[in-house]
């Protein structure tokens, strides 16, 4: 028997013990009534979730309070983050909402000893990101075209680091996959959604480019459905 079920047959008897003959239900979740309750409820949950949660996710772990309450609630909450002398800021990445630094505090993050330097992305697999995040969706063949190389080994790297995704396949003979970018792409360059890309004319000139470095991508990304779509293009 698991804890769950003997802590419920425990309640049970200790309320049959006091004279109750049924269990209560439990309490529903308390109303939230005022805007400074609902902003302590978002900075926490917000806190916690360590990835952007967009207002559909927040008004439904939110239960009882309207879409629009929730709007209100997260706008004076990014008031009161953006007083002078704050180190976090809440922004929108990503089509959500999340707790990050503040951009004048890198510096200092930086000196921190203890921060995990993480993985680094080559030159290669930054140009078959950039070939993918302007073209996409795209197959294989059509990244190789515009590279002149082979890119499986850097395809699969950018789907284990998860910033590109599997969106389908192409409706030509052999039916290709097809690569986008994800959700984890925007949320790594601080993008809300493609339309902030910048346009090619405005970095043409910007020179070589530096290895990009990400957080380590965290465990269990290596689902056995995305291996075997993405073996089945290596291999094809």
């Amino acid at each position: 028997m698991n804890i769950e079920a003997e802590s419920a047959i425990a309640d049970y008897e200790s309320l049959n013990s006091h004279g109750n003959a049924t269990v209560g239900v439990p309490a529903p979740m308390p109303l939230i009534s005022t805007v400074n309750g609902l902003k302590g409820i978002l900075e926490a949950v917000l806190f916690v979730a360590g990835e952007p949660l967009t207002l559909e996710r927040l008004v439904t772990v939110l239960e009882g309070s309207s879409r629009a309450e929730v709007r209100d609630a997260m706008s004076a909450l990014q008031t009161d983050y953006a007083a002078d002398g704050r180190g976090l800021q809440v922004v929108e990445v990503a089509g959500g909402y999340q707790i990050a630094t503040r951009v004048d505090c890198a510096p200092w993050i930086k000196r921190l000893e203890k921060v995990k330097a993480g993985a680094k992305l080559s030159r290669s697999a930054m140009e078959t990101l950039a070939i993918v995040a302007y073209k996409q969706p795209l197959v294989r063949a059509e990244i190789e075209q515009i590279r002149g190389v082979d890119t499986a080994g850097v395809l699969r790297t950018l789907l284990d680091r998860r910033l590109i995704r599997i969106v389908g396949r192409k409706d030509i003979p052999g039916r290709p996959i097809m690569y986008g970018t994800s959700k984890q792409f925007l949320q790594a360059f601080g993008l809300n959604d493609l339309s902030d890309l910048p346009a090619l004319r405005d970095i043409k000139d910007l020179g070589e480019p530096d290895q990009l470095i990400l957080p380590e991508a965290e465990a269990g990304i290596h689902s056995q459905s995305m291996d075997a779509m993405a073996g089945q293009e290596v291999h094809s």
